[in-house]
């Protein structure tokens, strides 16, 4: 099988390259910059790609990671959120119809696409009503698969992640709160915290989202089947009762900083887990505690590295 990875020099894109590589399937790997890891690749600016690209010719299923935007970052300037991300979708869409590609599997997101939650744990099923531009524009490629298997046939998953956080996660950059907490612990800077704490997420470990990603390759849905599915742990937890468990697994009580919330986070989101059990047999394997000591081990070690 042939695998084309875009924008798989990033965090989701490592651990997807090796659970790939544990399947024995060696991907390729495109990326605006080259991969940490030994594998095949090109360094290409994806908003640049054409329908006749050469890269799609014999691929059997795309990976689509590449997005320009955070949600954080969305708002400040939804003009180019627009014009980079979705543009680029289109070019990469119709080039799978170029080439003949079988499959898209494309990273959406679950903690921005349904907004505000009615009811929680958020089934795939609920309102999609984003109040962030990051959540708009991955609502509307998910469209854009549909309309493209509606009228070419080109077959298509879609993940909802809510938090993965592990290692190879920025732990200086401003998304992923286990990651960044752990990175500013290592580093004895102070915690920031958007409002009082009490915001709940959905946190769960990168390796299991790699994994729901790999069994994408044998799900073959139906024609009226399911393709959209929530990844996450399916369970809740608030910034102050996670910082409580770092505190615990590093020894470290970090001083921490609350700032005025920010009108981007939605105060709860826990993602319904029960569709992708059934139809995919997927499972997170990895507890958060687990998870956070393999990632706080990581840390330390790359923060070593670094300086």
């Amino acid at each position: 099988m042939n695998v084309l990875i875009l924008g798989g020099s990033s965090f989701i894109g490592y651990h997807l390259t090796n659970a790939l590589r544990d399947k024995n399937i060696e991907p390729m790997v495109v990326d605006i910059r080259k991969p940490l890891l030994d594998v095949k690749y090109a360094v290409i600016d994806l908003q640049t790609i054409t329908p006749d690209s050469l890269l799609f010719r014999g691929v059997d299923v795309v990976y689509h990671l590449a997005w320009t935007t955070l949600p954080k970052t969305s708002n400040e300037n939804p003009i180019y959120d627009v014009t980079s991300n979705l543009t680029m979708t289109l070019r990469i869409l119709d080039a799978c119809i170029r080439n003949g590609v079988k499959k898209v599997v494309f990273i959406s997101s679950g903690g921005t696409v349904y907004g505000i939650p009615k009811n929680v744990p958020i089934k795939e099923t609920h309102p999609t009503n984003p109040i962030c531009s990051y959540g708009i524009t991955k609502l509307i490629a998910e469209k854009y698969l549909q309309m493209y298997y509606h009228i070419h046939g080109l077959e298509y998953i879609v993940f909802r992640p809510s938090n993965p956080f592990g290692e190879y996660q920025n732990p200086s950059g401003i998304q992923g709160a286990v990651t960044v907490f752990l990175g500013n612990i290592a580093a004895d800077k102070p915690i920031t915290i958007w409002g009082d704490g009490t915001v709940i997420r959905d946190y769960f470990y990168i390796a299991d989202l790699a994994d729901a990603m790999v069994k994408a390759l044998d799900y073959q849905p139906a024609k009226d089947s399911q393709r959209i599915f929530n990844v996450g742990s399916g369970r809740g937890i608030s910034l102050n009762a996670l910082l409580d468990i770092i505190s615990d697994i590093t020894g470290y009580n970090p001083k921490v900083e609350y700032s005025e919330g920010r009108v981007i986070d939605v105060p709860e989101n826990v993602l319904d887990i029960t569709l992708i059990s059934d139809r995919l047999g997927w499972k997170p394997e990895t507890d958060l505690m687990a998870g956070i000591e393999k990632t706080w081990l990581w840390v330390n070690k790359y923060l070593r590295a670094v300086y």
